[in-house]
Parts: structure tokens; C-alpha cells; sequence
């Protein structure tokens, strides 16, 4: 029998790329793609893409979704008791690894491991570091289709957000944006390719600018989107909506 596993699913390209990987090695039983969304808004967290387009993909790729539903701004201690919360209710169904579509930052993966193993998960980064020139080409030569939903303006300007990945785009980029976004310049949503049974129709609605506020002072040292980074909520991020 193979070990069950839960897919961490942003809903973007890394995700759909990673994915392919596992349900090309068949070594995985997939129980369930996991997805945090914004309880305020329902959306998908940070990518702003809508729950009901995340549902369609879901049932194009043939997989049961369970989402996980965050608070806008939450604290450390709030996340990670919705996450152990939701995990050991997937544990107790058998599941005994976690998948995710990171590909080159350490800081991240050793959290992912840290707060896993805790609860007795193994990891899996099925595109770890694999160049992500190559990820993107390959990403395009296998035919999957994806919109850049979300950009930093720290690192790209408006006219980035709405556009698909194509070559176009990647020789569009600055020198200092990585091709696959993987410092948090760019986030996307994947709408069709290899592993979905139909595409995802939506039509492009309106692009808007917002900026995250500074958690207050006596919150910021437990705050769940803390960062190191003193400059950080200086910079706002375009948004392009997406209809379902």
C-alpha cells in the first residue's frame, strides 16, 4: 500500500508543477489537498484567488479539498493550532506525510519540518532545489496554463499583475525577480494543463492595490506573517481579481 499524503495546494504553479511530480512517481496515495483561505474575505492567503475557483480545481484535478480557514491577521500561536488542529484529524485518517511545492527556501522548509515532525509527519518537496529557469520551462513545455494573480510592487509594477506565464513574460522580468517568483515577488493561479480533467473558466476582473498594515507592537513578535525583513509593510501588492 502506498503512504497516504496531503498536497499543499496554493493553487498556483509551483503547487500544479509539484503535483504532476508525485502523480507521475505514483508513490503517494493522495488523500486531500490542503489550502488555508482568508476567513474575512475567503480567499485563497496571499494569492486573493476565490474559494469558488479553488473548489473548481479541485474537482477538475479529481482530489477532495480541505481548507483551512485563517484569521486575516493571525497571530503565530492561532495558526498553528488551525494547522495541528486540521492535521491530526488527517492523522487520525490514516495520513503520514505532507507534500509542498517549495523550492529553494531553507527557512521555510526547516519550519515546515520542525512543526510536522512534531505531530509525527514526514516531509516531502518534491521540486527542491531543482533551478527554477528549469521548473518554469517545464512548467510551459508540459502545457500548463497559469495567471499571475498577485505582485509585490517591492519587486514588480502593475502591469505584471493579469498576465500569463509565458516566455514573453519571463523576459519581461528584472534581473532580480527569481523566474518562479520563489521570493515572494509573484503568485499565480493555475487554470489548466496535464493533471486537470477540464479547464478553469474565469473571467479577468478589476486589479487592486492593497497594503498589509503592521501588526501593532505588542503583537508583531507573535504575528504569523512576522518577518525579519524591517521593511517589509512598506510595500503593497496588486492584486488582479479573478470571476469565476
Amino acid at each position: 500500500m502506498k503512504p497516504k499524503a496531503i498536497f499543499n495546494w496554493s493553487s498556483g504553479k509551483d503547487s500544479a508543477l509539484a503535483l504532476y511530480k508525485v502523480i507521475q512517481n505514483s508513490e503517494f496515495e493522495i488523500s486531500c489537498l490542503l489550502t488555508s483561505v482568508n476567513q474575512e474575505f475567503q480567499r485563497i492567503s496571499m494569492h486573493g484567488v476565490r474559494v469558488e475557483l479553488l473548489k473548481q480545481q479541485a474537482e477538475s484535478l479529481g482530489i477532495p479539498l480541505e481548507i483551512m480557514q485563517i484569521p486575516e491577521t493571525p497571530t503565530m500561536e492561532a495558526y498553528e493550532n488551525v494547522m495541528n488542529e486540521t492535521l491530526m484529524k488527517l492523522k487520525d485518517q490514516g495520513v503520514t506525510h505532507s507534500i509542498f511545492g517549495d523550492i529553494l527556501l531553507e527557512d521555510l522548509r526547516k519550519y515546515r519540518e520542525d512543526q510536522l515532525s512534531k505531530i509525527g509527519f514526514k516531509t516531502v518537496f518534491p521540486l527542491w532545489q531543482i533551478p527554477t529557469i528549469n521548473l518554469i520551462q517545464e512548467f510551459i513545455s508540459l502545457g500548463f496554463k497559469t495567471i499571475v494573480v498577485c505582485v509585490n510592487e517591492r519587486f514588480l509594477d502593475k502591469s505584471f499583475v493579469g498576465r500569463i506565464i509565458d516566455q514573453d513574460f519571463i523576459n519581461d522580468l528584472p534581473d532580480n525577480v527569481d523566474v518562479c517568483g520563489e521570493n515572494g515577488e509573484f503568485h499565480t493561479f493555475t487554470f489548466d494543463g496535464p493533471i486537470f480533467s477540464k479547464p478553469i473558466n474565469f473571467n479577468i476582473g478589476e486589479i487592486v492595490y492593497r497594503k498589509h498594515e503592521q501588526p501593532k507592537q505588542e503583537d508583531s513578535s507573535n504575528s504569523a506573517c512576522d518577518t525579519s525583513s524591517s521593511d517589509v509593510f512598506d510595500f503593497g501588492f496588486w492584486y488582479c481579481d479573478l470571476i469565476p
